[in-house]
């Protein structure tokens, strides 16, 4: 199986004899055709113009695409008009401690420590720790939801005490100050 993880969302695809290994597309300054494929979907109201989307490769051979993995491509196509590089990483649906350390961008050592707390599920079917994929994916989802409602919550503050209407030489010059006197 070949998962890939687009804005949270896991999708799964046979991978009949393709190579499945890590890659890394950047955009090219050629990849114009990118802009009129997302161009012309959008003047379709965002559907593609058949029932069905297919895929067609260089050589007019063409196989019909579900649903999901559509969804997918427009994300990299958007993601490649921007300017952003694209990386397929495939991942199986059960994770190692350090997989799944990896995947959260965090050290083994806390992921161990969240799972010990209870705060991600995990499976010890024997000696090692197994995580799933999609308790991964939830727990991202719940920390990014906490991170973004701490943001607003910090800007509202902010607001409230009037701190974006404070001059910011006033502000460079108090923390000047400030710094001076912890120095001495």
């Amino acid at each position: 199986m070949l998962v890939l993880i687009v804005r949270d969302d896991i999708m799964t695809a046979t991978a009949r004899d393709e190579p499945v290994h890590d890659e890394t597309y950047l955009p090219r300054a050629d990849d114009a055709e990118i802009i009129d494929f997302l161009s012309a979907l959008r003047d379709r109201g965002g559907r593609p113009a058949g029932a069905r989307p297919r895929l067609v490769g260089p050589d007019g051979q063409s196989v019909e695409l579900p649903e999901s993995m559509f969804g997918v491509l427009l994300q990299v196509a958007a993601a490649m008009k921007a300017g952003l590089a694209v990386t397929v990483a495939p991942q199986h649906l059960t994770l190692s401690t350090q997989e799944a350390a990896d995947l959260l961008r965090i050290s083994r050592t806390t992921l161990v420590r969240l799972l010990e707390t209870g705060v991600i599920p995990f499976d010890k079917p024997s000696r090692h720790r197994k995580v799933r994929l999609n308790d991964l994916l939830d727990y991202r989802r719940r920390q990014r939801s906490q991170a973004e409602l701490a943001l607003a919550d910090m800007v509202a503050d902010t607001e409230r005490l009037g701190l974006y209407d404070t001059d910011p030489a006033e502000v460079k010059a108090a923390l000047k100050a400030a710094r001076r006197a912890s120095q001495d």
